[in-house]
């Protein structure tokens, strides 16, 4: 029964159906504590177009957006699959949000600074991490001083970092984790990876995840309806997975087969350079000795005739003793 017992549900799950509750907020504001690195809390959960359920998202992208004490917009999105433009989609994201909570005639300085947080359960790029953080900064082409931006408040100068003001982005890869969970950030990587949260967890939200989220905690339908959820998953990357290993063995093919006709074509062409090559060379040398015997039926002597043709002696010595 301990098994059963300690059965969580994956993350983007909860962030589907458990997360967006307010009873709920204390799991989602652990999770953000620990990746943002300072105490955040939930005031609301933000819906647009980007965060409605849709069929797409049962098994691909799910994501949610939320505003925190200090009026910013963080987003989370949990993303399944493989994407070619990923960054771009959340850099469109990012801006859609940034429009969609300021109104026509508002100051700029209305913006609201973004948070794009991204939990990947695919290869994206190449490195070594499992986090990577990316914010915009200035810097000085010939001082290399970073700039700091000054703007006045209510009759008050504040010095800003561009990073207070333009998106953050983190990029969660979950599979190049494969350490001890020993720091908080490291036992939530492993409930991300593997849905296994230990008893004496110290990460904040997770105690109050093995509260919330526990498999056998939600009624049937809501179990079969994960369940399918799951299946959907398990059965995309499956075809995902065919369709890459299938263009990987058409793509060897294809270039096997091209290597092989250019190849021959290479070998074609080389042998006909070779063959006028060699038969320019052969031509010449027939001119030359040709040359050589009327010379020296001339009567004129061995070495003057090696001079003026560019045989060797020997060459004229054979033929001359024929």
């Amino acid at each position: 029964m301990a098994e059963m017992k300690d059965r969580f549900v994956r993350f983007d799950w909860a962030i589907k159906r458990l997360l967006r509750q307010k009873a709920n907020f204390g799991v989602l504001e652990g999770f953000l504590t620990v990746f943002l690195g300072e105490k955040v809390t939930i005031v609301d959960i933000l819906e647009s177009e980007s965060n409605q359920q849709e069929e797409f998202d049962k098994f691909n992208r799910v994501d949610i957006k939320a505003r925190n004490s200090k009026g910013e917009i963080i987003i989370v999105e949990v993303q399944n699959t493989s994407e070619v433009f990923y960054l771009e989609r959340i850099l469109y994201g990012v801006a859609k949000a940034i429009t969609e909570h300021i109104s026509l005639g508002d100051d700029y300085g209305e913006v609201k600074k973004v948070y794009s947080i991204s939990v990947l359960y695919f290869d994206l790029g190449e490195g070594d991490d499992y986090l990577y953080k990316g914010q915009t900064s200035f810097f000085g082409i010939h001082t290399n001083d970073e700039l700091k931006i000054t703007t006045r408040q209510r009759d008050a100068i504040v010095r800003k970092a561009p990073e207070e003001i333009f998106p953050t982005y983190y990029l969660i890869r979950v599979n190049n984790f494969d350490r001890v969970a020993v720091s908080p950030m490291e036992e939530w990587m492993r409930y991300l990876k593997k849905g296994e949260i230990s008893a004496d967890a110290k990460a904040p939200g997770l105690q109050e995840a093995r509260e919330k989220l526990l498999y056998y905690q939600m009624d049937p339908a809501e179990r079969h309806a994960y369940d399918e959820h799951l299946n959907a998953v398990m059965i995309q990357n499956d075809v995902l997975g065919n369709a890459r290993a299938e263009g990987l063995a058409e793509g060897r093919a294809e270039g096997r087969a091209e290597g092989r006709a250019e190849g021959r074509a290479e070998g074609r062409i080389e042998g006909r350079a070779e063959g006028k090559a060699e038969g320019l060379a052969e031509g010449k040398t027939s001119q030359q000795m040709l040359t050589a015997r009327t010379m020296l039926s001339d009567g004129m002597s061995i070495d003057l005739v090696a001079k003026y043709t560019g045989l060797t002696k020997s060459q004229i010595e054979a033929f001359a003793a024929e």
